[in-house]
C-alpha cells in the first residue's frame, strides 16, 4: 500500500490549499512522516463556503428517491474499495486492520441507513377546528452544514453526519482531522464517484480552532455537528448559539460498567476486555469505570487483569496485532500521569502502565483497582488502553458512582435480575444503556450522550431531524 497525499476537496475538484501549506502525517507505530495533508486558508474557506451555498438549492430540490440512489452507490463504492482504504486507515490511525475494515464496512451500513432515512421524512396532517382548512407541517433542510470530526475513527465520525446531511437534503464543508485525512478523503472521493453533484460535500483540513471560528459564525452556515472533547464542544456549540445555530454535539464520555453477583462474570469478562482495548481504548464509548459487587469482584479483577496482559499490542498491520499504538505521542505522557496518580493515591496498579519499547506509541493495556474517587482518572476521561475497577456492595453504591461525574454517555451493565435491569433502564444518567451484551453504535439506533457529552443523536430515525427544519403551513380554502 502506497499512502498517498491528501488535497483539499472543494467544488468537486481536488486540489492542494490555495497558498501551498501543508501538513506531515505520521504512522504512529513507527514515528515516520509518510504523507502531507493540505492545510487550508481562509481563501480556501471562502471557497467551500461559496461552493456549499451555490450547491445547496440544486441538492435541495433533488427527489429524496435520486439522493437515495447516489447514497447507496457511494456505499457500494466503499465496500468494493474496503481493503484499500483500510490499509491507509491503520497506516495512519494505527487501529489493527480487522478493527479498520470493520469501520469502513460500517460506514457502508450507515450511508445505506440514512439513504432509506431521507425517503421518510415525513410531515403530518393535523386535523383543523373549522371546515375549510388545511394544516400542514413540512420537512426542508435546514441548509449548509459545517461538520467537524476527530482522528479516533476516521471514516465512522465523519460518515454519520455526512449521510444525515446529504439524505436531508443539504449541502456540507467536512473539517476531517489532520493526523487521519487520507481515509475520510477516500469515503467523500467514494461519493464524488457516485455521482454527487459539485460543491454538496467539501472537505477540508488545517488549523481547527481557525476553520471552527470562521465556519460557525458564517452567514452560509446554518447547522453545526462536532464529535471531540467536552471542554471544546462546549465552546463550539456556544458560538453556534450566539448565531441562533442548530448544533449535534458528541462530547465525550467516562462510562461505567455495572457487573452484579447475579451476572454471567465470564461473559462480562470476556466482552468488556475487548471492548476496552479495541482501538487502544481511543473510544469515547470506551468503559473505563468498571464497578463490581463485592461477591463477584475478586473473580472479575482476576479474569479481566489477565485478558489485558494476553492482549497482542503491535503494529496494525501485523495480522497477529489485537491493539495498536495510540494515535499521538501526547497521550503516553497524558497516561503516564494518570497512572501514577492513581498509585500515589492508594490505587493498586494490577497490570500495565508504561510506554512499550521507544519507537512507535504503544502503551500496555492496563489495570488499576481499588482507586479512589479523588483520583484523577476517576475523573477525568482517560481514553486510552486504562481500565478502573473498583467494587461495590449495594445497588445503590454502584448506581451513586454511576452518576456522580456530569458526563452522560455510555454505560454498561451485567446483571440476570430483571428488576435490576428495570432499575438501571429508569436511573441511570446516560445517553446509551447496553444490559449483558455490546448493543452501541448500530446504524439504526440512537447515538449520543446527555449532559456534558453532548445534544442531539447521530443514530437512530431522529438522527435527520436534526438536519431539517419543521415549517408549518395553514390554509383555508
Amino acid at each position: 500500500m502506497s499512502y498517498p497525499d491528501t488535497q483539499l476537496f472543494i467544488d468537486g475538484i481536488w486540489r492542494d490549499a490555495l497558498d501551498g501549506r501543508s501538513l506531515p502525517v505520521v504512522d504512529p507505530a513507527t514515528e515516520e512522516e509518510i504523507g502531507r495533508v493540505a492545510h487550508a486558508g481562509i481563501p480556501d474557506l471562502d471557497a467551500a463556503l461559496d461552493a456549499a451555498a451555490r450547491a445547496f438549492p440544486g441538492w435541495a430540490a433533488t427527489g429524496a428517491f435520486d439522493r437515495y440512489k447516489l447514497m447507496r452507490r457511494a456505499a457500494d463504492l466503499l465496500r468494493e474499495r474496503a481493503d484499500e482504504i483500510a490499509a491507509m486507515m491503520t497506516a495512519e490511525q494505527g487501529k489493527p486492520l480487522a478493527q479498520s475494515k470493520m469501520e469502513i464496512l460500517g460506514g457502508a451500513d450507515t450511508i445505506d441507513w440514512f439513504a432509506e432515512e431521507g425517503r421518510r421524512t415525513y410531515g403530518q396532517v393535523i386535523p383543523a377546528r373549522q371546515p375549510g382548512v388545511t394544516q400542514l407541517t413540512l420537512k426542508q433542510p435546514v441548509g449548509p452544514v459545517a461538520a467537524f470530526t476527530p482522528w479516533n475513527f476516521p471514516i465512522n465520525q465523519v460518515v454519520r453526519k455526512l449521510s444525515a446531511a446529504l439524505a436531508a437534503g443539504c449541502s456540507i464543508i467536512v473539517k476531517a482531522p489532520e493526523e487521519t485525512p487520507a481515509s475520510p478523503a477516500a469515503l467523500i472521493r467514494c461519493f464524488a464517484d457516485a455521482g454527487l453533484p459539485a460543491g454538496v460535500a467539501n472537505l477540508v483540513y488545517g488549523d481547527p480552532a481557525e476553520i471552527s471560528s470562521y465556519l460557525i459564525p458564517h452567514p452560509v452556515i446554518r447547522k453545526i455537528s462536532f464529535t471531540g472533547s467536552t471542554p471544546v464542544g462546549k465552546q463550539l456549540a456556544a458560538m453556534a448559539g450566539l448565531h441562533m445555530k442548530k448544533s449535534t454535539m458528541e462530547l465525550g464520555g467516562h462510562a461505567p460498567v455495572l457487573v452484579f453477583d447475579d451476572a454471567d462474570v465470564d461473559q462480562a469478562i470476556s466482552l468488556m476486555s475487548v471492548h476496552k482495548f479495541r482501538n487502544a481504548g481511543q473510544v469515547c464509548v470506551s468503559p473505563t469505570r468498571f464497578l463490581v459487587q463485592e461477591g463477584v469482584a475478586d473473580r472479575f479483577i482476576d479474569g479481566f487483569t489477565e485478558a489485558a496482559k494476553a492482549v497482542k499490542v503491535g503494529p496494525g498491520n501485523d495480522p497477529a496485532s489485537e491493539m495498536g499504538p495510540l494515535a499521538n505521542e501526547r497521550r503516553i505522557p497524558a497516561l503516564q500521569g494518570m497512572v501514577e496518580d492513581a498509585v500515589a493515591k492508594g490505587a493498586t496498579l494490577a497490570t500495565g502502565g508504561q510506554r512499550i519499547g521507544n519507537r512507535g506509541w504503544f502503551f500496555e493495556p492496563t489495570v488499576l483497582t481499588d482507586v479512589p474517587t479523588n483520583a484523577n482518572i476517576m475523573n477525568d476521561e482517560p481514553f486510552g488502553p486504562v481500565a478502573v475497577i473498583n467494587r461495590f456492595d449495594t445497588t445503590d453504591a454502584a448506581m451513586a458512582e454511576a452518576n456522580r461525574l456530569p458526563f452522560g454517555l455510555a454505560s454498561y451493565a451485567f446483571t440476570r435480575s430483571a428488576e435490576t435491569g428495570h432499575r438501571l433502564a429508569q436511573e441511570m444518567r446516560a445517553g446509551m444503556l447496553t444490559i449483558n451484551h455490546l448493543g452501541l453504535a448500530l446504524p439504526e439506533v440512537p447515538f449520543g450522550g446527555i449532559a456534558d457529552s453532548g445534544i442531539g443523536t447521530e443514530g437512530g430515525s431522529e438522527a435527520i431531524e436534526a438536519y431539517l427544519d419543521t415549517r408549518f403551513v395553514t390554509r383555508m380554502d
